[in-house]
């Protein structure tokens, strides 16, 4: 049993207006809830809250977060994000970052929570991008450090596209992280620098894969002694993925959730994972995918 935060707003289909003609799974978010609570022993939900817009605008461009709040996002800037900006996804957004804020205040008094959304790794100061509006990441650790809670974050960022808003969003801050495993070839196109980036080759197996990550993983935490770990715990590096280009079998996944909650557990480390990315037409497999890392996350870190 761990802490689950979620809400309805999480899951937005078309006929909400949410995505126009965009291939993005938002069934998804409902998916993992209702598997989550078939469990033997469901996580306990807590609701997301609102992230509230002063904290917005400290990582993000005030002009921007009107656009998107106002629902007026140029075209220019939808067409980067993927989708046009409606009323609906603007407090989606909102309803995000405030579940990775929520996740992680909870993960810091109880060791491990995780956030059934989030993840919006590409969202930069003045744009969204990729499918991400405004960065649930850069946020949550920003007011994290503003009020004091902590003294360090650690981003680990799993996912198979680079955090590159994430890394650009914290550069050149002392007490803020960012370590991110990806596609070296996959997007974006052109990477930013993260405190410490691995590339694989299309194609890279569980092998490599976990090869990378345990002799990367102990390193950057032991550098970075961080008192929690935002964990970006995208899918897309799965063999079956749409858009992801490795190969990870099912068992290499959960190897890779369970080195990262092994290591926070051992030193003590708060823990708070996002969903991150999982594409496809197959949304229930996704969503088993995103369910079963929640639960590795949680065996690992509680055992």
């Amino acid at each position: 049993m761990f802490p689950l935060v979620h809400h309805s707003d999480y899951s937005l289909r078309q006929d909400a207006g949410a995505s126009g003609n965009s291939r993005f799974p938002w069934d998804k978010y409902s998916l993992v809830r209702d598997l989550l609570r078939a469990d033997p022993t469901p996580p306990v939900e807590h609701d997301a809250p609102l992230m509230p817009r002063n904290w917005i605008e400290a990582v993000h461009a005030a002009d921007y977060v009107d656009q998107v709040l106002t629902a007026s996002v140029p075209p220019e800037k939808a067409r980067r994000i993927g989708f046009p900006i409606t009323p609906a996804l603007a407090r989606r957004a909102l309803r995000t970052s405030g579940g990775t804020w929520e996740a992680a205040r909870i993960a810091l008094e109880r060791g491990y929570a995780a956030n059934g959304a989030g993840g919006s790794h590409h969202a930069l100061y003045d744009s969204g991008a990729g499918y991400c509006i405004f960065n649930d990441l850069a946020v949550t650790a920003h007011r994290l450090l503003a009020e004091r809670r902590v003294r360090h974050v650690l981003i680990v960022d799993l996912d198979v596209h680079q955090g590159d808003g994430t890394a650009a969003l914290l550069a050149g801050r002392g007490d803020v992280t960012t370590f991110s495993v990806h596609g070296e070839r996959n997007f974006p196109v052109r990477k930013a620098q993260s405190s410490l980036d691995v590339g694989l080759p299309d194609g890279a197996d569980d092998d490599a894969y976990l090869d990378a990550l345990e002799r990367h993983l102990p390193q950057i935490i032991d550098q970075a002694r961080p008192d929690i770990i935002l964990y970006q715990a995208g899918v897309d590096a799965h063999a079956d993925d749409r858009l992801g280009r490795l190969a990870l079998s099912d068992v290499g996944l959960a190897a890779r959730d369970s080195l990262v909650g092994g290591e926070a557990r051992r030193r003590g480390i708060a823990l708070a994972s996002v969903l991150g990315g999982g594409y496809g037409d197959d949304q229930l497999a996704i969503a088993r995918r995103h369910a079963d890392a929640m639960r590795v996350l949680a065996m690992s870190y509680y055992r």
